[in-house]
């Protein structure tokens, strides 16, 4: 009897150690569970799991169901949540640098916007240590499209059309194109759309899939303007708080899911807009006037954004330009 009370004891000191042991964070992200990012997320976290033999879990929280997309940076800077995903243009105006993947036909391919992005991180990573946040990978989007109600034949077609802006950049287009911006986030677009609260509006085909826009839009332009990322940040005092052997199994998780990520965002490329073209909607380039005139829209904005982000965006320029 002694002896199988002290072996029920020690069982149950062996659980405690175990939970006690366990480290289980929250990761809200902005995007449907069915998004790549957030399929990429769940991988990710899976394989975290995996390489610290379960002593560090990550709860996924898709769909902004835990934090908006704009609340999440500033829940893993104030500790509310440990980790997140962030669209980092949507942050452009607490810092240019932020925004350096949405300047309009700046980086246009997966080659150029790789080279940008390695030109932008060690930027990036500076300011957000500042904050004590911790840059753990990013990824892109495929590149962005104009999804319209009308057809479009130039800009001047887009003059008083509400327009969604989810990011400064966003809004800043629809300004110097003549359209209404529309602050909606991407959770929130099905509905805008159904309202008639957006008209038009640019995203990439992924946004477009997960949305089902073909029930209200029947028109795409592939534009190619810019490959926006995603970033996934950690409170540096969250991954302060991990031992080694944790700390090693998130940052070779991370690396191991940003590959897998810009792979995977290409290969979905071809996918969504043929996806959009099957659904009914009419996928075609832009014509010669209208992508004149959105090039006359990114010379304006990329001269704009080595302005306002100084040495910085001139050190970024010039670290992409080599």
């Amino acid at each position: 009897m002694k002896a199988t009370v002290r072996s029920l004891v020690a069982a149950l000191g062996f659980v405690s150690t175990t939970v006690l042991a366990q480290t289980v964070w929250d990761m809200p992200t902005p995007y449907p569970a069915t998004n790549f990012h957030t399929e990429n997320i769940t991988q990710f976290a899976a394989d975290i799991d995996k390489a610290s033999a379960g002593k560090l879990k990550i709860t996924v929280h898709a769909g902004g169901s835990l934090f908006k997309a704009n609340e999440i940076k500033r829940a893993v800077q104030g500790g509310q949540a440990q980790i997140g995903e962030i669209l980092l243009s949507g942050y452009s105006n607490e810092d240019p640098v932020f925004g350096t993947d949405g300047v309009p036909f700046l980086a246009t391919s997966y080659a150029e916007s790789k080279k940008l992005w390695l030109a932008q991180k060690p930027v990036l990573e500076a300011k957000l240590a500042k904050q004590g946040i911790k840059l753990l990978y990013s990824i892109p989007w495929p590149p962005q499209g104009i999804f319209s109600k009308n057809t479009i034949a130039a800009a001047a077609d887009l003059k008083g059309v509400k327009w969604r802006a989810y990011s400064p950049q966003t809004s800043r287009i629809a300004e110097l194109v003549g359209a209404q911006p529309v602050t909606i986030q991407a959770a929130e677009l099905s509905q805008a759309l159904a309202t008639g609260a957006v008209g038009a509006f640019m995203t990439s085909g992924a946004t477009g899939y997960d949305s089902k826009v073909w029930e209200q839009v029947k028109n795409f332009y592939d534009v190619q303007a810019w490959l926006p990322k995603n970033a996934v940040l950690v409170s540096q005092k969250a991954f302060d708080a991990l031992d080694k052997a944790s700390q090693d199994a998130l940052l070779k998780s991370a690396a191991a899911a940003e590959e897998r990520g810009w792979k995977l965002s290409e290969e979905k490329t071809k996918f969504y807009l043929g996806e959009l073209a099957k659904n009914g909607m009419a996928v075609t380039p832009p014509s010669a006037a209208l992508q004149a005139d959105l090039k006359k829209v990114g010379d304006t904005m990329i001269a704009e954004w080595v302005k306002s982000a100084g040495a910085d965006g001139q050190a970024i320029i010039d670290a992409y330009k080599k």
